[in-house]
């Protein structure tokens, strides 16, 4: 595929950011400015909804996918199939909740068959991406797989030589992973996502809940 811009080459950093309690309406101001969107062919790829965020607009730790599956055109909600069930055990096994992340993807509308976006659709949704990544101000963005890692970073690298480091985007560090949707089909490699996440951990300083005897 041709190499899309990085995230921090499409747009400077706002001089001014947004506070914490004018986040919410931000983000619904821009929900409002994306519409009913037509922008890239993805439109009229038989989407049901666009699918814009969920959790926190005051989140430390920002989760980012690639796009939509079914579950997630039918409900409007990123993360919400048998994918979405592995993250949000993800999330809690760092001692978080799900409503206490952001969670978004690349583009807002479900590619055929669940493939991964083409350019032109990751390059024309990634100014709303990048727009909520700045009301957000998240301290640290997780790229889940290899697909948002490149176009948040703006490279053709592989998933390989992306994770386990510590990376930037936006202001924020960054950490690349596997998407739990690969992590469903080679579970083996759930070890090593969890060796990344104890680092996003180690950062924001979270502890895992207690086990129960």
């Amino acid at each position: 595929m041709p190499k899309p811009k990085s995230f921090d080459e499409l747009a400077p950093l706002p001089t001014q950011r947004v506070p914490a309690a004018d986040r919410p309406a931000a983000l619904a101001a821009l929900r409002a400015e994306i519409g009913d969107c037509t922008r890239c062919p993805l439109a009229y790829a038989g989407r049901h909804n666009i699918v814009f965020d969920d959790g926190s607009p005051s989140a430390r730790l920002m989760f980012v996918g690639e796009g939509p599956g079914q579950d997630e055109d039918l409900s409007g909600v990123p993360f919400v199939g048998k994918a979405g069930q592995l993250l949000n055990n993800m999330i809690n096994a760092m001692g978080l909740k799900r409503e206490e992340v952001y969670i978004a993807n690349i583009v807002k509308c479900r590619p055929p068959n669940n493939r991964a976006p083409e350019f032109v659709e990751a390059t024309t949704c990634s100014q709303f991406l990048l727009k909520q990544i700045d009301i957000v101000q998240p301290q640290v963005i997780v790229a889940l797989g290899k697909t948002a890692a490149n176009y948040l970073r703006g490279n053709n690298d592989s998933l390989t030589s992306q994770r386990g480091r510590w990376l930037a985007i936006r202001g924020a560090k960054l950490m690349v992973t596997f998407h739990p949707a690969y992590l469903l089909r080679d579970p083996a490699k759930k070890g090593e996502a969890w060796k990344d996440l104890q680092q996003v951990m180690a950062e924001l300083g979270l502890q895992p809940p207690a086990r129960k005897a």
